[in-house]
């Protein structure tokens, strides 16, 4: 099972420059990484920052579909790690067979989790408000961003991280997301139910208003009918930017030693 190609995957608002700290630190242990681009992603972090509408109008399935396609071109299955929409995809594509293990880090929900806190929807109001939303790109303001990434954090610092990373994001995730327990064929939904895939870890960021523990601990109950290896890890006091802060160190070797302790 084991495999020394780690695929990074960033979630909405994110561009895949920003898993560059991490791809560093994972090469310097032994593994070849990269980050994946979600489709209409520019190359670049300042292009997306330019553009923000050239991500606009992609969905799960074809951010998924998109994965798939950069993982066949790889030498082997790789372990995906994702971070928030990131963490819902590499659980995807975990369960379809397209990974040898996955770790999800503050995951958005998938098809069957019933929580939604009030701080989740607040986060998504400003796309959700607007249904033609759907087909734009939106970006958080920074007073947005600090709620929804730097809570835990101080404004400083978040005010920092929002102007190094931030880039707008597809609406249509989000919204795929909200009505996901209402729609028979959700691009959300995950096969939980697989006793043949690898192991998943999730990671959950116990102050996190994005995508709060409360939503990560019932993901990992829907994963109770497997066999196959499932773990939760907390960080009480860390929020939705656990992996681009100033203590994300922390988070990635907390990864690699599950790694590691896995084999993979």
């Amino acid at each position: 099972m084991s495999s020394n190609q780690v695929l990074f995957v960033h979630g909405l608002w994110m561009h895949a420059a920003s898993w560059d700290p991490w791809i560093e630190r994972f090469q310097a242990a032994g593994y070849q990484a990269t980050a994946a681009s979600w489709p209409g992603d520019p190359d670049t972090l300042s292009d997306a920052q330019a553009n923000p509408q050239s991500m606009a109008g992609y969905g799960i399935e074809e951010i998924v579909e998109h994965h798939k396609r950069q993982i066949g071109a790889l030498d082997s299955r790789p372990i995906v790690v994702g971070h928030s929409f990131g963490g819902l995809i590499a659980q995807r594509l975990l369960a379809e067979d397209f990974a040898v293990g996955a770790v999800a880090i503050d995951p958005a929900p998938i098809k069957g989790v019933l929580r939604l806190p009030f701080s989740t929807l607040r986060v998504a109001f400003p796309v959700l408000r607007k249904p033609s939303n759907r087909h734009r790109a939106i970006a958080l303001s920074r007073e947005q961003f600090r709620y929804g990434f730097g809570n835990a954090i101080t404004e400083t610092e978040s005010d920092q991280l929002w102007e190094k990373w931030a880039v707008a994001g597809s609406g249509k995730p989000l919204f795929e997301a909200a009505f996901a327990n209402v729609s028979l064929a959700s691009p959300a939904k995950v096969d939980t139910k697989n006793a043949d895939r690898g192991p998943l870890l999730l990671i959950a960021g116990g102050k996190d208003h994005t995508a709060p523990a409360s939503v990560t601990r019932a993901t990992r109950r829907r994963y109770r009918q497997s066999s196959a290896s499932t773990e939760l890890r907390e960080f009480p006091d860390r929020g939705h930017s656990l992996t681009l802060d100033g203590r994300w160190p922390e988070i990635a070797d907390a990864t690699l030693g599950w790694l590691q302790g896995k084999s993979l």
